[in-house]
């Protein structure tokens, strides 16, 4: 499944933010004007998921993997509450 962060978000306007899940993993491809940033994480390297999910404007979500921390910003908060769903899922798999 492939989420895109709203064009009406701020960093987004241009190139959108992208998170994809699958089955072994998450990809978060956060694209610039000149260079961008793809990071692919299994799910079993996720020590942590946070979502912000303002009253108001879009949802940041943050990983944590390996000491590292990964944000991107300009989802719905469903589509937030999704993708944290789905990795809480797939890490309650490989655990299983």
């Amino acid at each position: 499944m492939k989420y895109t962060a709203s064009r009406l978000s701020e960093g987004n306007k241009l190139f959108p933010a992208q998170i994809i899940v699958e089955n072994t993993g998450i990809t978060i491809k956060i694209p610039g004007f000149f260079s961008g940033d793809e990071t692919s994480v299994a799910y079993d390297s996720i020590s942590a998921v946070e979502i912000d999910t303002p009253l108001i404007g879009f949802s940041t979500i943050r990983f944590y993997h390996n000491g590292n921390k990964v944000e991107a910003h300009g989802f719905s908060k469903s589509d937030a509450k999704e993708i944290k769903s789905a990795i809480e899922n797939g890490r309650g798999k490989g655990r299983s």
